[in-house]
């Protein structure tokens, strides 16, 4: 017959082991802050092999209202990753990107997402862009993406990867692959924009990808 001493002891080691075995489950998930559907399936894509699950604020059944009002891609990531990270108690992911194109002063830089307002679509800033640079001849159409991945841990550790690709503008939107600006950003290695590009090929060479990858392999893997 098991005394009752013994009894709480056993209920203590069970509760225990089953926190244990939550927080366990809670380090193999990764929740990324984004609502973009686009960018989620890169970022899957890329972490595949790293035995993490890659979740979204929604499906982790986080409704923040993040303000994003930093000066930098870095201080932006960050503090996505940071507000996730609060709410969750688990590793969190964020990334800060955009569009840096030289004709235009390096904008819309880190103000990409909400360049010409948050609610205006793509095709309407591509539009803009291109028309902008409609006189600029090709050595003026220098551009580049730009990418900080942020990731910061429960223990209050923080990380940031950047990387950049480099291209220009292309005349006329083109491919249907991609996301955002990826339709007007010319690679001249590939001959194309990002939104010709397969998944397979914009995984080797974009620059989330690339940020991405460098945190994986010099913080994720280690873990």
């Amino acid at each position: 017959m098991v005394r009752h001493e013994e009894s709480v002891q056993i209920r203590a080691k069970t509760a225990a082991g089953a926190a244990e075995g939550e927080e366990r489950l809670k380090m193999k998930q990764i929740i990324f802050a984004t609502g973009n559907a686009g960018k989620l399936k890169e970022i899957r894509e890329i972490m595949k092999d790293t035995g993490f699950e890659v979740l979204s604020m929604k499906e982790a059944g986080l409704a923040l209202d993040i303000e994003e009002d930093g000066a930098t891609f870095a201080e932006n990531a960050l503090i996505k990753a940071r507000a996730v990270c609060a709410a969750s108690g688990g590793i969190a992911l964020a990334d800060d990107s955009g569009l840096e194109v030289d004709y235009m002063g390096g904008a819309p830089g880190v103000y990409s997402a909400r360049f010409l307002g948050e609610d205006t679509s793509y095709g309407v800033k591509n539009r803009y862009i291109l028309d902008k640079l409609a006189q600029a001849q090709e050595e003026e159409r220098g551009a580049r993406f730009v990418c900080v991945i942020a990731a910061v841990f429960p223990d209050g550790r923080e990380e940031t990867r950047e990387a950049v690709i480099e291209g220009r503008i292309a005349r006329e939107p083109a491919g249907e692959n991609g996301f955002g600006y990826d339709p007007i950003f010319y690679v001249p290695e590939y001959g194309c924009t990002t939104a010709e590009l397969s998944m397979e090929q914009k995984n080797k060479i974009s620059h989330r990808a690339k940020a991405l990858n460098r945190m994986k392999e010099e913080v994720l893997c280690r873990l």
